[in-house]
């Protein structure tokens, strides 16, 4: 390597060329480095010049990068990462620190994790900035791009093996934070309480309900409704709404039923009249996970983040069993 030619490039468009791929429009990438469209585009165009391609070509669609630029696409974020990591002080000191971690989690996880950890990590590093978004499904790639720190996603365990590691992108470290199981919640006034206590729950009266159903990362259906499929059974979806709350309302006022994870029918359960119903079949249980990208393993700030994280939850969890 010749570290004189790589003094004549200014490394500010690599940051460019990284948000560029990211957006594939100059309007959002201008937006995103609060400078003008004007600016984005003369930079573009030293960008061309430096690196001897083109880089993007504009589409009715916007910007669709060349071959080259798709290569670089691949190895921009750990190299932008490791330069950021060069600006860190040597080591990480919560107290004085004010740094910024970015989150993004499934709508639960704000009820039921977010408050055991969110404590311990202002209290010993209260000049931390702590951004958090709702996890989609575009939440893993931002992770994969440096956008996000953290994520917390629930996935769903088969019985007879751990987490399924083998179908996380490249890059994806995980940590189980903790399992849950699939309980169901309807109104406590429901006249299937009634058959209930008779004796009578089973999965023929749970398919031939009204269910409402949360959509998860822009999809109707969940694990348990494939599962239910390979078994030539399918629910009776009346309502598809896209958070948890309000399914947690809907069912209140309602004959409908609501499958949700234990952890968050308790809660649902202080805002609503709600009574908990077993799931009437075996299925299998859902893992709460801490989700992060491998090239953050020797940063000290973001390792501090992440072992408060795991040991505030595992402790609050342990509370309780």
């Amino acid at each position: 390597m010749k570290l004189e030619n790589l003094a004549r490039i200014d490394l500010n468009l690599l940051v460019i060329l990284q948000i560029l791929l990211e957006e594939k429009s100059v309007t959002r990438a201008a937006n995103r480095l609060h400078v003008s469209q004007s600016a984005l585009s003369k930079s573009l165009n030293r960008l061309r010049e430096t690196l001897g391609d083109p880089l993007f070509l504009r589409t009715a669609h916007g910007l669709k990068p060349t071959a080259h630029a798709v290569q670089l696409g691949k190895m921009l974020p750990q190299s932008l990462q490791s330069l950021y990591q060069l600006t860190l002080p040597p080591s990480f000191e919560p107290a004085s620190s004010t740094r910024q971690f970015s989150f993004a989690m499934v709508e639960s996880a704000y009820e039921t994790l977010i408050p055991y950890f969110i404590g311990p990590l202002l209290t010993k590093a209260p000049n931390l900035k702590l951004d958090s978004y709702v996890w989609t499904e575009n939440s893993t790639l931002a992770i994969q791009q440096g956008q996000i720190d953290f994520g917390i996603s629930g996935r769903d365990l088969h019985p007879q093996s751990a987490f399924q590691v083998d179908r996380l992108p490249d890059g994806i470290a995980h940590q189980t934070l903790f399992t849950d199981e699939q309980v169901c919640l309807v109104r406590k006034d429901h006249p299937l309480l009634n058959a209930i206590a008779a004796g009578h729950w089973d999965r023929e009266i749970y398919l031939e309900m009204a269910h409402v159903q949360v959509r998860c990362e822009g999809n109707d259906w969940w694990a348990l409704d494939y599962h239910l499929a390979d078994l030539g059974h399918h629910r009776r979806i009346s309502t598809t709404v896209p958070d948890f709350y309000g399914a947690a309302s809907i069912c209140a006022h309602s004959d409908l039923i609501f499958t949700l994870p234990a952890s968050f029918a308790k809660h649902a359960q202080k805002l609503y009249p709600l009574a908990e119903l077993p799931l009437p079949f075996d299925f299998m249980p859902l893992a709460y996970v801490l989700l992060w990208h491998q090239r953050n393993d020797d940063d000290p700030g973001h390792q501090w983040v992440k072992n408060v994280i795991c040991r505030s939850v595992s402790a609050a969890f342990s509370s309780q069993t």
